[in-house]
């Protein structure tokens, strides 16, 4: 199971892509737009890592988000959160359907693994590979034609290369969680007064003594280890101990090597001496830490060709070592601090910078929040003058002032003169408009007019 929370670290991302999509709902005008059922559950059979292991990543996705557990602390936490690998722990409590589930899906890809392993052998043996060639055809996008010993080469040290930068991102991801754990306790130890910090002092070292109390822990891989399991897990008679009849017990898959989760099963006995999930003293994230350096040194002690696999003569090869049978003896978590002091100071200087750097963001977004405001009550303003204005040239009013129509140019020259002229008697008006003379005032207005002519006159 620990190397899942290895794969957890890098395939939360995508989960939560995943389970955002199934959950965010999308707004739709059903009035105008009719989308079949099928294309809303495209995004998620979509998304591909490009991985090719991606099948593997879906499968372990998938059965994750069945437990509720799991599925809530997932929603309920931030991209942030999720990439830094926060949620691996989450994992210890999922299901035992679940997990039993996730260790068949891990021997599954495992198998996937070792069969492309075998493969490269019968390859260069000369043997017919065309059966496998059309299972693993997806591989050879980049050479169609022909499968050579090269591309399963390239696989195989792709998926090997990927499996030990897990392990060492969740070696650094250890170092992290464990300096902000003394981190959070030293902040806590500042907000107590001296007696409050005096009984929490001795708490914590109370703690601590009481986890260091434990059964000695055997070397990994020692024959003392593996006696213990021969005896206590398997039953048998720790007199009778047979190194090939031992491996043939523990190789559960049955394919004549030991992979990563098949070593690890075997130190679940000396976890439990130092680990109890009821004991306040006792972490679980330590435990599968510790478990990680276990199997890890097996593997180097072990594994001669280095492909993260030990066969039966590698084992047996191993067990008349010296290491073998007269080990040294084997230094725990707590023997081990997984930091320094001094990158203890360096991991606080960077929290103090992003804090200081968050808090400069939230200053910085506060103004531009009252700066936003401050405009949007500018706009309002405006907005009610000119309606105001609106409604008063609606209703013909005086318009208040400042607002008083601008007349033409032309307009406002005419009207002072016109003004000027009214109540005086006109000048100059032609002959015919003057008063007649005193019984010349009107004529009949059937008379007809003769023509003003100097002949005419008497």
């Amino acid at each position: 199971m620990s190397d899942l929370k290895g794969l957890l670290t890098s395939c939360l991302v995508l989960a939560s892509v995943m389970s955002w999509v199934k959950a965010v709902p999308i707004s739709i005008d059903k009035t105008k737009v009719k989308l079949p059922e099928e294309t809303v559950k495209e995004p998620s059979q979509s998304v591909d890592t490009g991985l090719h292991y991606d099948r593997y990543l879906r499968e372990v996705i998938d059965f994750l988000e069945k437990d509720q557990h799991f599925r809530e602390k997932l929603h309920n936490t931030d991209m942030e959160d999720i990439k830094q690998g926060k949620l691996a722990k989450e994992l210890d409590f999922v299901s035992h359907h679940v997990r039993t589930k996730l260790d068949e899906l891990k021997r599954q890809e495992v198998s996937r693994l070792r069969t492309l392993i075998k493969a490269k052998q019968d390859i260069e043996g000369g043997n017919d590979h065309q059966a496998l060639l059309k299972q693993f055809e997806y591989l050879n996008h980049m050479n169609p034609l022909t499968f050579e010993v090269e591309d399963l080469d390239r696989l195989i040290k792709s998926a090997t290369k990927d499996l030990e930068n897990y392990d060492k991102e969740r070696h650094e991801e250890f170092k992290r969680y464990e300096m902000m754990k003394e981190h959070e306790r030293r902040e806590h130890l500042k907000t107590l007064d001296e007696e409050g910090r005096r009984k929490e002092e001795e708490h914590y070292e109370e703690m601590k003594k009481k986890h260091a109390d434990h059964p000695k822990v055997n070397h990994p891989g020692s024959k003392d280890q593996l006696k213990e399991v021969w005896e206590e897990a398997d039953g048998l008679d720790p007199e009778d101990f047979d190194p090939k009849t031992f491996f043939n017990l523990h190789d559960t898959n049955g394919d004549g090597l030991f992979d990563e989760q098949e070593l690890e099963a075997l130190f679940t006995k000396e976890l439990e001496k130092i680990y109890d999930p009821t004991n306040e003293e006792d972490d679980m994230v330590e435990m599968e830490e510790e478990r990680l350096r276990m199997r890890e040194h097996v593997m180097n002690e072990v594994d001669s060709n280095k492909d993260r696999l030990v066969s039966l003569d590698e084992f047996l090869v191993a067990t008349k070592k010296k290491e073998f049978l007269e080990p040294d003896s084997w230094e725990t978590l707590e023997q081990n601090q997984a930091y320094t002091e001094e990158e203890m100071r360096e991991f606080e200087g960077q929290l103090a910078r992003q804090e200081k750097d968050l808090n400069l963001k939230a200053v910085d977004l506060q103004k531009q929040r009252e700066d936003l405001e401050r405009q949007q009550e500018q706009l309002n303003a405006q907005k009610i003058e000119l309606q105001q204005v609106t409604e008063l040239i609606c209703l013909h009013q005086p318009l208040p002032p400042g607002h008083q129509d601008i007349l033409p140019e032309q307009q406002q020259h005419d009207v002072p003169q016109n003004q000027q002229n009214l109540g005086q008697e006109p000048r100059n008006i032609p002959q015919e408009n003057q008063p007649l003379p005193p019984g010349h005032n009107s004529l009949p207005h059937d008379s007809p007019q003769m023509p003003l002519d100097h002949n005419n006159v008497p």
